[in-house]
């Protein structure tokens, strides 16, 4: 199960990120978090936009309320979904992922 948790602007999510995948999307639940694949490389950020971007696509939410908390050089990242409840991202990842 996906450790979302509450965050005072929104809910927390934790982020599993597989970065130069052959395609991207989300890749169901690791260790508590959402496992991300994404075609970029990890270098210079772009890896991190490209998961912001298939975030933003595969829940329905615009890239300007998804921001990253921490984890910036590794694989393992927070994101803040801002506006949104655990029980309402929960439900959304569940829908994408089915």
């Amino acid at each position: 199960m996906i450790d979302i948790q509450l965050h005072p602007e929104g809910a927390l999510l934790p982020v599993r990120a597989q970065a130069g995948s052959r395609r991207s999307g989300l890749r169901g639940e690791q260790n508590g978090a959402l496992k991300v694949a994404v075609t970029q490389v990890a270098e210079k950020g772009k890896a991190n936009k490209a998961i912001i971007a298939t975030l933003s696509r595969e829940l329905g939410l615009r890239r300007s309320v998804i921001q990253l908390l921490n984890g910036k050089t590794s694989s393992n990242k927070k994101f803040v979904v801002l506006g949104v409840t655990p029980d309402q991202l929960a439900r959304r990842i569940q829908a994408a992922i089915e």
